[in-house]
């Protein structure tokens, strides 16, 4: 929903979700879109509880999404879109991983 939202007026609007399996072993799922991307002073505290840069938001959405990741061994991650946009990464290990 925040890479829809994010795309709200922007005039091309694309969404790509994409997995792989990673040579590590890992599932690597990539969400990109062509929104208005993250301003660097906000990248710090993206992934922090209460943190929102929406009017209605209450800053719990990533917050909740890194804790649920990193509790199975995973890790995530924002960076800026090639073209405009973000790219939000998160990794996880295969079950074999977790034997």
């Amino acid at each position: 929903m925040n890479a829809i939202e994010s795309m709200s007026s922007s005039q091309t609007r694309v969404l790509r979700i994409k997995s792989a399996l990673s040579q590590t072993n890992k599932v690597h799922v990539s969400i990109e879109d062509t929104g208005m991307g993250i301003k660097q002073s906000d990248l710090a505290r993206l992934f922090r509880p209460m943190f929102t840069t929406k009017e209605r938001g209450m800053g719990m959405g990533l917050s909740i999404c890194q804790s649920i990741i990193e509790k199975h061994a995973g890790r995530i991650w924002v960076s800026p879109g090639a073209h405009g946009g973000s790219i939000f990464q998160f990794e996880l290990p295969t079950i074999a991983d977790n034997d």
